[in-house]
């Protein structure tokens, strides 16, 4: 499961999607989000689906490697279904001792699984066409008017893309620490729930120390370098937006404008 978390990862490929301004592949997730919670229809994830689909096959990433992120959130996935199934009033579909099927807790588990398997897999495709650099300097170029009211978007970038950076190289020393553990006879998968967290702690008191000084060697590799925050600092590449960008930027509005009529007129 370690390996199928997909967050923080860099898929390089040359495809539009990845040549598109940082600024853009944010508006857009961003856009893609609020989408899913403007109406709720099957017609309305439907156009979602295409749209999503579309952007997917741009940007030339494998889509078993795109898909491979719900793995890692299933069991949630999984909850939620449950609890919506059972847990929502309205007409009587199956009893199960004292639990009561609906069929408006069957639409609602619907709708919530749908929504978290596009919420994952729409979020992926901005990681993994877009390097952490650039995601930071997309992310402070889009917040810089927060400067005039002392928001200090520089650091606030630069934490977000630290932190971007860190999920993959954790998950790499936690699959060492694993495969370490285990020649030494360590067994994670045997026994309850209760067991196997108790297994997780000869794993998890080397990775927060890996953590701890992976943290420390970068803040001093920031301090060699006099680095100070953003102030003053110049880019080597500035973000200009192209002609591709602008043409994203009506595909975004063509597709919202969409979803705002289907979310309308759909009767289901």
């Amino acid at each position: 499961m370690i390996r199928d978390i997909t967050i923080g990862q860099y898929y390089p490929a040359e495809s539009v999607i990845h040549r598109l301004d940082p600024r853009v592949k944010l508006v857009g997730t961003l856009t893609f989000i609020i989408s899913l919670f403007l109406h709720r229809s099957f017609l309305m994830y439907l156009v979602a689906a295409i749209f999503l689909a579309g952007v997917i096959k741009a940007s030339k990433v494998p889509f078993h490697f795109m898909i491979k992120g719900l793995k890692a959130i299933m069991v949630l996935l999984l909850i939620t279904v449950v609890f919506n199934m059972f847990l929502t009033p309205g007409t009587p579909l199956l009893k199960i001792w004292k639990l009561t099927l609906t069929v408006e807790g069957v639409r609602q588990a619907a709708f919530m699984a749908i929504r978290l398997a596009f919420l994952i897999v729409g979020s992926s495709v901005m990681t993994l066409t877009t390097t952490p650099n650039h995601l930071t300097d997309g992310l402070e170029k889009g917040l810089a008017p927060l400067n005039k009211i002392h928001v200090p978007v520089h650091e606030v970038s630069m934490i977000m893309s630290i932190a971007l950076r860190f999920i993959p190289i954790l998950l790499e020393e936690t699959d060492k620490i694993m495969k370490a553990q285990e020649a030494r006879g360590a067994d994670f998968d045997s026994g309850n729930l209760i067991q196997r967290a108790k297994g997780l702690v000869p794993l998890l008191v080397p990775l927060f120390i890996a953590a701890i000084r992976r943290a420390n060697d970068l803040a001093m590799a920031m301090e060699a370098r006099c680095y100070h925050g953003g102030q003053g600092r110049t880019k080597m590449k500035p973000l200009h937006y192209e002609k591709r960008d602008r043409m994203a930027y009506g595909v975004l509005l063509g597709y919202l404008a969409v979803m705002i009529l289907v979310g309308r007129f759909a009767p289901f």
